[in-house]
């Protein structure tokens, strides 16, 4: 089943087009997402003795790409890979944040099946097809060299690093709250 709704920007004075929106269930608690999370950073820490992150993995990936390509002994002589060759070798589904990462996905796709969203889809905004990619895939290449400045993702800095009370990390989440709150007005018109 679908529901019809009318695409926002009508001011704009384009014609309106219809788009067909899936019929699907609420959204689960926050707060049960919450605890969910906390349980899930618990574990990881009892069970495999590592926080939570995404960044080592896409460096894991990148780093048995780079020994595919260029061979493992001259991507070992590469500072930014060596912590990644376990061994001398280049093995990413031997790495705990790929095999997180996966899970993630997996999780993900059942959640969105379970919730009826499942589907490729592009969500409304001010801005048009290829050009709201665009900027999805610029935020996400900005974010991602940040977070190898930053030696760690956002969530391996906010969860990981503020359970454990680090002050670096809860620095780092106010800083993103506060860089949040003074960009918003800028970028509202990319907001459906």
């Amino acid at each position: 089943m679908s529901t019809t709704a009318r695409e926002p920007g009508l001011e704009s004075g384009l014609p309106p087009r219809v788009l067909r929106v899936p019929r699907a269930s609420r959204y689960g608690n926050p707060y049960l997402a919450g605890v969910g999370i906390g349980l899930v950073l618990l574990a990881a820490y009892v069970l495999a003795g590592r926080g939570l992150g995404a960044t080592g993995a896409f460096s894991s990936v990148a780093t048995a790409g780079a020994a595919a390509l260029g061979g493992t002994a001259r991507t070992a002589a590469k500072e930014a890979f060596a912590p990644y060759l376990a061994d001398g070798a280049a093995r990413p589904l031997q790495d705990w944040l790929v095999l997180e990462l996966i899970g993630v996905m997996l999780g993900a796709g059942v959640s969105a099946w379970r919730a009826g969203r499942l589907g490729l889809r592009l969500d409304a905004s001010g801005l048009r097809g290829g050009s709201r990619l665009g900027v999805a895939l610029a935020g996400g290449l900005v974010m991602g060299f940040g977070a190898k400045l930053a030696r760690g993702c956002t969530s391996g800095q906010a969860l990981t690093g503020g359970a454990l009370l680090s002050v670096g990390s809860w620095v780092f989440v106010l800083a993103c709250f506060a860089g949040g709150y003074a960009f918003a007005p800028l970028f509202r018109r990319l907001w459906p």
